[in-house]
């Protein structure tokens, strides 16, 4: 399966200035400890760049989501959102309206990076910037463009 990025129309017509970043857990944020380290300075340059961040899963939550809420609770992100905590799932658009409301923006600001294609296509529908996550390497490429951040992650 080839690397599929899908963006917002405005995004790439109007240069939408991006100012956050929602990353899902499973399949992405779980992945290698190498990834996670990567993923972990990648959300330190961001936030040093003024980028929220927050992590959206669908997740039913309780004590088997301590793992994903360390992320929050380290300080490595801004936002922690389970879908079993907030009561609603992606791809559903009130979990996209809820993460972006977590960092005080509007959706249409925010980018999402996620395995799942179903969820990407219902974000760029619902007017964020969708980057369809497949390996790091590949998806880095879209976030630093995006999020003009320098570096080697």
């Amino acid at each position: 399966m080839g690397w599929v990025s899908l963006w917002h129309n405005n995004a790439v017509n109007e240069g939408v200035n991006v100012r956050g970043l929602i990353v899902d857990y499973a399949g992405v944020l779980d992945g290698t400890e190498e990834d996670q380290r990567r993923w972990r300075n990648l959300f330190a340059a961001a936030r040093k760049n003024g980028v929220g961040t927050a992590i959206l899963s669908n997740d039913p939550g309780g004590p088997a989501a301590e793992p994903i809420h360390e992320w929050e609770l380290r300080g490595i992100v801004d936002a922690v959102l389970l879908s079993g905590e907030i009561g609603v799932e992606k791809p559903e658009t009130e979990a996209f309206q809820i993460a972006a409301d977590s960092m005080e923006l509007p959706m249409n600001d925010c980018v999402l990076v996620d395995d799942s294609i179903l969820n990407i296509r219902a974000a760029v529908e619902a007017g964020l910037v969708g980057v369809y996550y497949q390996q790091f390497d590949r998806a880095i490429v879209e976030i630093q463009n995006l999020f003009d951040i320098e570096g080697e992650f």
